[in-house]
């Protein structure tokens, strides 16, 4: 059954913090909700799973309508499992007995394995007896998904989730995490302000702004066809060139990408991904000359800090990530230029 939110407003006195917002996530399907912080995100996991009242807009689950105007299925009634970006667990309660807080409607006969089931499933069968405070970040993070997931929810909820944890240790959660969402098989919607993780956990993303969803699809889409400037730099680094409109292609100091619906010689800006700046030798026909500022291997990737002259008599300073083998030096002469497919051009906020 999917999860389904259409045309949801809702204010705090005199502030809007969303503004029109439709969604639906498919059953199985996991669903990012990005964006900066302040801009709806969390107030949207609340109003699906019953924590403040709807405002205007309608929310169903599966069909069957949880909030609408006039109609307000309580929290506990919604089949909808949250875990909360401080874990929320009971200190004076066992790992067991955190798990088991949800399942009081369940006959106590099934309550045990239940929890066992719901621990099992997240690799902490052997901590139920453990309290909260003997188990390390990544595991309370898993307990508390376990709690959610030990009533069979129709819908799951993330909010922030893996914040907390260090970053060495956020990847084992997430990659952990990730697996448990696609065996329950259900709807998840997951906040966060971390482009990365976004792409990593998502079969698609909501990109929110102001309230608002700006662009919603895949990863690669947002990624590789970002709808704006917004969009673009916030789903990843990028450089900014000045460009021009010349017959359909945005043209720059060291190449050329489309440019589709600009106006010719209007005045434009490109914005391209670090992996999508070429460098070779200096010389290379169709190169522009560039000088190395810097180089720095960064693990997978080496980043390169480099000076080109934008034609006006001033320099660009541009950033280039290669491969880990790359070795460059502080003022190597080197060759430039752009790959299309990292390239996007929009209209130049100053023409």
């Amino acid at each position: 059954m999917s999860l389904r939110l259409d045309d949801i407003h809702h204010a705090y006195g005199p502030k809007q913090v969303l503004r029109g917002v439709s969604l639906e996530v498919a059953p199985g399907e996991i669903v990012c909700l990005l964006g900066p912080s302040g801009d709806g995100k969390t107030t949207l996991l609340r109003l699906v799973a019953g924590l403040e009242p709807l405002q205007q807009g309608r929310i169903s689950l599966g069909g069957r309508v949880l909030a609408a105007p006039g109609e307000d299925v309580p929290p506990e009634s919604r089949h909808v499992g949250f875990v909360f970006q401080d874990y929320a667990l009971f200190p004076h309660l066992t790992v067991a007995d955190n798990v088991a807080f949800g399942l009081r409607r369940i006959p106590r006969g099934d309550r045990g394995w239940r929890v066992a089931e719901a621990l099992a499933r997240v690799g902490l069968e052997a901590y139920a007896q453990s309290w909260p405070h003997q188990l390390s970040g990544g595991q309370q993070q898993r307990v508390a998904l376990a709690r959610a997931l030990a009533p069979r929810p129709e819908a799951l909820l993330l909010d922030e989730a893996f914040a907390s944890l260090d970053a060495r240790l956020r990847e084992q959660v997430r990659d952990d995490t990730l697996h448990v969402l696609q065996q329950a098989g259900i709807p998840a919607l997951i906040v966060t302000h971390d482009a990365e993780e976004a792409m990593f956990m998502a079969d698609r993303i909501a990109l929110m702004r102001e309230g608002r969803v700006v662009q919603l699809g895949t990863p690669e889409q947002l990624y590789l066809h970002p709808a704006t400037p917004f969009v673009a730099t916030f789903l990843g680094e990028v450089n900014r060139l000045p460009a021009r409109i010349r017959q359909g292609a945005a043209e720059t100091v060291i190449g050329a990408a489309p440019a589709r619906g600009l106006p010719e010689g209007s005045a434009a800006e490109l914005l391209l991904r670090p992996e999508g700046l070429r460098v070779m030798e200096a010389g290379t026909s169709g190169c522009a000359l560039a000088e190395v500022q810097a180089c720095r291997l960064l693990g997978a990737t080496t980043l390169v800090h480099m000076a080109v002259a934008d034609g006006e008599g001033g320099v660009l300073h541009l950033h280039a990530r290669l491969p880990p083998g790359a070795r460059l030096s502080r003022g190597d002469r080197v060759g430039v230029a752009l790959d299309p497919e990292r390239a996007f051009a929009f209209p130049s906020e100053t023409s």
